[in-house]
């Protein structure tokens, strides 16, 4: 079994007209659906505004511009029945292409090959429809009006 670790987290939420860019997945432990803007893990050596630019690449193989970082959040929290601690720098940027922002799911790949569909999602999905991650993330939004 590993040791417990604190993960360093860049995600971006794109977002448009009072939504964001989510991938849905569901945590069978807890019965909950939970919503999370794209990104994954910092390396080592790797600037966070470098690892949300490399993280979308391999996500979406899509370009973007304008990344600009809106703040930090420390999560504490269980997933899967097992302990986790991140500190995400959340980013916010605009794809190149205009058209993605019409579409209402855009198609993608994690790292281990499974296909996901990320969708456009406003306030009213994460209160029927499941939770937003990571903490925090809702009322830093908020207070941005950049999800109502």
């Amino acid at each position: 079994m590993s040791e417990p670790r604190i993960r360093h987290l860049a995600i971006c939420i794109f977002h448009h007209q009072g939504k964001i860019l989510v991938n849905r997945f569901h945590d069978p432990v807890k019965q909950q659906s939970l919503f999370r803007p794209l990104g994954g893990g910092v390396e080592f050596g790797e600037r966070s505004i470098d690892a949300i630019v490399r993280e979308i690449r391999e996500e979406l193989d899509l370009p973007m511009r304008d990344v600009r970082l809106l703040g930090t959040l420390e999560s504490i929290f269980t997933y899967l029945g097992k302990p986790g601690h991140e500190v995400v720098q959340v980013y916010d940027a605009r794809f190149e292409d205009p058209a993605l922002y019409d579409k209402p799911w855009l198609e993608g790949q994690e790292s281990d090959g499974e296909r996901f569909k990320a969708v456009w999602c406003d306030s009213s999905s994460f209160s029927h429809e499941g939770t937003l991650v990571p903490e925090g993330l809702s009322a830093l939004l908020k207070s941005l009006s950049l999800l109502s």
